[in-house]
């Protein structure tokens, strides 16, 4: 069975399923091909070694790639947001409806929606079924997150949603509360399949003994937020807790390992602040990810108060587990299992007063 894996974001980008899942597919007897736009993110430039062309084919560890251009941007600009995504829509449509050779399924990675119109165009003209996998629920995070609070334009997306909603054969999502929401929104119960994410555990757990990992994460009390900076993770309250943490005298790093939109305004912040328990580490390759889990004390996973973050499971939250240290969780609703006062009293008394610091009634 032919299988197109349909994904804005793919290798060396940082994405959750990614090769890996592609690669477990061809194991599993699947002719894979991967359609993907040529890696930009999470900091809107294209990778070394890349240049945007009409199209380019390459096979990465036995999976063939094929990638369309696209609108490098992923930045506070909407208009650059737009034509991001809107730019890969087209490259895709106009290669799946007129060059590409047609596959027996297509698996469709959502966010953004615009992956979902190409899978929807696809399923018209070509008859080709697909999967439709979401990771993120719009137009509900578009307003959450700050990114349109038109309600107009949010109703627009939300009709588009439903007719991607509607062309699907199959919908993947990702928490209880996922599956709720779609199916209240009119989605049939038999289109939806519960599946939580997952993590390559061997690539959480096998770390390099000769990494070097910088001496904030190994020296003293640290607490590291790993992936994505931006506005839905609401980090500014971090840096509220560690200007108490200072103001108190209290000796822990708090560690940002990564990139995203809200990191300069945070490290200005930090700066005027004159934080010097928070320190910013720029990304690392995913090899060697595991090797800075496995150093911190504590790991952070923190989401902005909003009811649409009660009902998903941060993609971290696995890998966080695979590497066996306590979690700080700073989400409600179907992520709350590995919540803060699930913290058994054997663990070291470092942690249980860094727990009394966030909130003394625990």
């Amino acid at each position: 069975m032919r299988l197109l894996i349909l994904t804005q974001w793919f290798d060396p980008e940082p994405t959750f399923k990614g090769l890996l899942f592609a690669k477990e597919m061809a194991k599993r007897g699947f002719d894979v091909e991967v359609l993907t736009g040529f890696p930009n993110y999470p900091g809107g430039k294209v990778y070394p070694g890349y240049r945007i062309k009409w199209f380019q084919r390459e096979v990465v560890d036995g999976v063939k790639v094929t990638r369309v251009p696209l609108i490098p941007s992923h930045g506070r600009s909407k208009t650059g947001r737009v034509l991001n995504y809107a730019s890969f829509m087209l490259s895709t449509a106009f290669y799946g409806l007129f060059f590409m050779r047609r596959p027996d399924v297509v698996y469709a990675y959502h966010p953004p929606l615009t992956v979902g119109l190409t899978a929807a165009i696809l399923r018209i003209f070509r008859r080709i079924p697909f999967v439709y996998d979401i990771q993120d629920l719009w137009p509900d995070t578009l307003n959450a997150t700050g990114m349109i609070g038109n309600r107009r334009v949010l109703g627009l997306v939300s009709r588009l949603c439903d007719f991607v909603y509607a062309k699907a054969d199959a919908i993947v999502v990702l928490s209880p509360g996922f599956k709720t929401r779609l199916m209240q929104r009119g989605v049939p119960e038999r289109k939806l399949t519960l599946i939580y994410n997952w993590c390559d555990e061997s690539a959480v757990t096998a770390a390099d003994p000769t990494t070097q990992v910088p001496a904030c994460l190994t020296s003293g009390f640290s607490v590291l937020f790993a992936g994505n900076i931006g506005d839905a993770q609401g980090l500014d309250s971090v840096l509220a807790a560690a200007e108490i943490l200072r103001n108190r005298s209290l000796s822990a790093n708090i560690v940002f390992l990564g990139d995203g939109i809200a990191a300069d305004r945070l490290k200005t912040m930090a700066d005027k602040k004159n934080l010097r328990n928070v320190l910013f580490l720029p990304k690392v390759p995913m090899s060697i990810v595991g090797a800075y889990l496995s150093a911190a004390k504590v790991l952070l996973i923190h989401l902005r108060d909003d009811e649409l973050f009660e009902i998903t499971i941060p993609s971290k939250t696995q890998a966080y587990m695979a590497a066996g240290k306590p979690l700080l969780m700073a989400v409600r609703g179907d992520a709350g299992y590995a919540s803060i006062p699930m913290i058994p009293k054997a663990w070291p008394t470092p942690f249980l007063k860094w727990r009394r610091w966030v909130s003394p009634s625990l």
